[in-house]
């Protein structure tokens, strides 16, 4: 007999949230989606509404919260420069204190409990720690623009990491690369969206810098497999764990593909690149392809088509 399972996801109806509550509903778990609908918004879970085995609670992670779970997934946290820098007092506070806050109520109620990291906590990589492994420390500002979210979120895993050791919680935590796919936030600034929406309205494309800088891009639905893995793995495996797809692009190849793959008209601007913006970003997966069986499956073109066609059919 299937045990079903209370899962609560903070952060629920955002672009990630939104993905995994799907997932876990089609699992047939009860799910709770907790979000306090700053970034994320509930047109992103309003399809779930309908499933018996879904709920949704309008909740800041700020505040603590009473609730019966066996496992949280917490995702509660602006994840994109433009929105993480509008408020980044409330930024910081969202990651600590909501850390705080979903980590006692795990040790409340004895539930497992994953953290959505990033790999920002890996700050500006050095050359020799490219691609990036778990055990390197980063090269993190503390005091820059971006500092908000990246000492936040590391915040956060030394609470994880603190609970674990003192309360015995069992925890686990996810740093996560860039991801991209449906239900992205047309504005948030991030270049995949950012390009996507210049190129189906055939306006100038923006590369900051001279976009010879690189990223990694994972889809969505390859990102959450890697959770609900992880989740799954025996109690003494904790991570940090890198997901996220290896390889590597320059974002000028980005906006290249994109205009292809679009047939738009645009052409490509150059502007100044912002503080602190890496230069390169990939992860090194060997620890998840080894302890989860787990690699990414979709392939650039293939997850960027299914991105674009939902940006061409948004509301």
């Amino acid at each position: 007999m299937h045990f079903k399972k209370r899962i609560m996801v903070s952060g629920g109806c955002g672009f990630l949230g939104s993905h995994l509550c799907e997932r876990l509903v089609r699992d047939e778990n009860d799910v709770l989606c907790v979000d306090n609908c700053f970034t994320g918004t509930k047109n992103n879970i309003i399809h779930l509404l309908k499933e018996p085995n879904f709920e949704f609670i309008r909740h800041d992670v700020t505040f603590p919260l009473y609730l019966e779970v066996d496992e949280i997934y917490n995702l509660a946290c602006p994840a994109s420069p433009v929105h993480y820098q509008f408020d980044p007092v409330q930024t910081t506070k969202t990651s600590v204190h909501g850390a705080i806050n979903m980590l006692g109520l795990a040790k409340r109620v004895k539930a497992k409990i994953l953290q959505a990291s990033t790999s920002e906590v890996y700050g500006d990589p050095d050359k020799k720690n490219h691609p990036q492994k778990e055990t390197y420390w980063g090269n993190v500002n503390p005091i820059g623009v971006r500092s908000c979210y990246d000492e936040g979120k590391r915040c956060a895993e030394t609470l994880f990491f603190d609970y674990h050791r003192q309360h015995g919680l069992k925890i686990k935590v996810a740093r996560i690369f860039n991801t991209y796919g449906p239900r992205m936030h047309p504005d948030d600034g991030r270049v995949i969206s950012n390009f996507i929406i210049q190129a189906i309205n055939c306006k100038d494309i923006t590369v900051y810098g001279d976009g010879s800088q690189t990223r990694s891009f994972c889809y969505a639905d390859d990102l959450i497999e890697g959770f609900i893995r992880l989740m799954d793995t025996p109690d003494d495996f904790t991570g940090p764990l890198n997901l996220g797809n290896p390889k590597e692009f320059t974002i000028l190849e980005i906006a290249q593909k994109i205009i292809e793959l679009t047939a738009s008209d645009s052409k490509i601007i150059y502007k100044d690149l912002p503080s602190d913006d890496p230069q390169q970003r990939q992860p090194d997966i060997t620890q998840a392809r080894k302890v989860l069986g787990w690699a990414p499956l979709i392939n650039v073109e293939e997850g960027l088509l299914k991105t674009i066609h939902y940006f061409r059919h948004m509301n």
